[in-house]
């Protein structure tokens, strides 16, 4: 039997992307290898350091990115179009991918954003590697809007968090998507996470007067109202629940890996051990969807 052209669409989730790397060990080590790959957010950043050829190093990173470590990483900043500039987290990326080209990659590749003003879902199939991936994560708000092609962009999240029809637009038979929202409905806590958030970067002294005002108001809450913060957040996590059900509703993938991660907040990097684990555990739950697919397909 021919295998089918196999797409595998990673879907967005900020922290809970880990997942990713164990859906790929576990997918590899399943004879299962993708001919497409097309990542939102932090899928695009997990599917291109794959594909490069660097998970090996990604999942290093992510195993000893503990709390304190991972503030060492938040540029913080009060001008400009975010909060966090990513210019650190950016030389991580490419440090560990170079000057590499989008199109020098084995298989084809996809990062998805979305255009600032128009709102446009932009695939970025050309150009460079690492600032392909940094656009695609650009949180509105958090993360400041990375100019490609004099467009510039931000999160792909916002248009297309799964992007299982981009995996089928670049001739895919067999679209496989992870979709790391699939169980977070209703398990929202408002208030909680972001507290935390806060309370972990005045431990380590990110924040000292003048801007200490700034970051009280932006990430503390009140009695009676959660923080800017965690509006930014809970929305966040509205859009990926909502949009990916309509967009997957529209085109469904022909098989689902939904890794169960809704007891995670979308800033808890410190996880990455137990999602990465949850990872393979979700890819071990469909396995015999993933089979039955190849052989309908083949």
């Amino acid at each position: 039997m021919t295998k089918p052209t196999i797409g595998l669409a990673l879907g967005s989730g900020v922290a809970r992307g880990w997942a990713h790397i164990g859906v790929l060990r576990a997918l590899e080590e399943a004879g299962i290898k993708p001919d497409i790959v097309c990542g939102t957010s932090i899928g695009a950043l997990v599917g291109g350091l794959y594909l490069s050829n660097n998970l090996d190093k990604l999942e290093e990173w992510a195993l000893d990115l503990g709390k304190a470590s991972m503030f060492r990483f938040l540029d913080l900043r009060l001008r400009g179009g975010g909060l966090i500039s990513g210019r650190k987290l950016y030389k991580v990326i490419e440090e560990a991918t170079g000057d590499m080209q989008i199109e020098d990659l084995e298989i084809p590749f996809a990062a998805i954003t979305t255009e600032l003003g128009t709102g446009h879902e932009i695939w970025v199939r050309k150009g460079h590697l690492a600032k392909a991936i940094n656009a695609s994560y650009a949180l509105p708000g958090l993360f400041s809007p990375q100019k490609i092609n004099d467009r510039w962009l931000i999160d792909g999240a916002l248009t297309n968090p799964v992007p299982v029809s981009v995996c089928r637009a670049l001739g895919a038979r067999l679209v496989i998507a992870v979709n790391l929202n699939a169980d977070t409905f209703g398990m929202t806590h408002v208030g909680e996470s972001e507290a935390d958030f806060s309370e972990e970067i005045s431990a380590m002294g990110l924040f000292t007067s003048p801007v200490n005002m700034v970051k009280h108001r932006f990430f503390d809450k009140s009695a009676n109202e959660p923080s800017i913060f965690g509006v930014m957040m809970s929305s966040l996590n509205i859009v990926q629940d909502r949009l990916s059900r309509s967009r997957l509703a529209g085109d469904p993938p022909d098989v689902t890996i939904a890794p169960r991660l809704a007891q995670y907040g979308l800033l808890e990097f410190d996880k990455a051990e137990v999602m990465i684990e949850e990872g393979r555990n979700a890819v071990g739950r469909s396995m015999p969807f993933l089979h039955h697919a190849l052989k309908v397909l083949s």
